[in-house]
């Protein structure tokens, strides 16, 4: 299995990039991994939140794949704790799918077509983050979730 991560736009704040950077390149010891940065909407003042989705709704759906597993990060996904985050990744990975792909939207959120296209939700929490914040928990919540897989000391329960 091959884990892919699609964001919308690149991390601006260099404390987020070093942080992100430290997470990705632990997380590629452990599976086939890849971040791709999707270009953020260019005119966006002319533009009303849903048209600025369905842009990036569009260039979510591009970058797929028949057979492609996605998961939305989206505040009403579900909810797991680290150990449940991980064994939920290794059913993924036994059962066959050979990319699953995790996408951290824009500020407003996911299109109608993203979301019927959506195999599930994952929330990270209840609380509201930046989708540039969410990179690096959700970065570190995979790092941690393989970590748990291989039996590796770095999560304490």
């Amino acid at each position: 299995m091959k884990i892919q991560l699609l964001v919308i736009g690149k991390t601006d704040e260099v404390y987020l990039r070093e942080g992100l950077d430290i997470f990705l390149n632990r997380i590629v010891h452990y599976i086939p991994f890849e971040m791709r940065v999707l270009p953020d909407v260019k005119n966006t003042r002319k533009l009303s939140e849903e048209q600025q989705k369905e842009r990036e709704g569009e260039l979510i759906v591009q970058q797929l794949v028949a057979g492609d597993e996605l998961i939305l990060l989206d505040e009403n996904g579900k909810e797991f704790s680290s150990s449940g985050f991980a064994q939920f990744l290794e059913k993924k990975m036994v059962s066959g799918i050979k990319r699953v792909v995790f996408v951290i939207g824009g500020p407003y959120g996911f299109s109608a077509q993203v979301y019927q296209r959506a195999n599930g939700k994952v929330s990270l929490s209840k609380m509201t983050f930046s989708h540039q914040m969410v990179r690096l928990i959700f970065a570190e919540q995979l790092y941690r979730a393989f970590t748990i897989i291989k039996g590796e000391p770095y999560h304490h329960p």
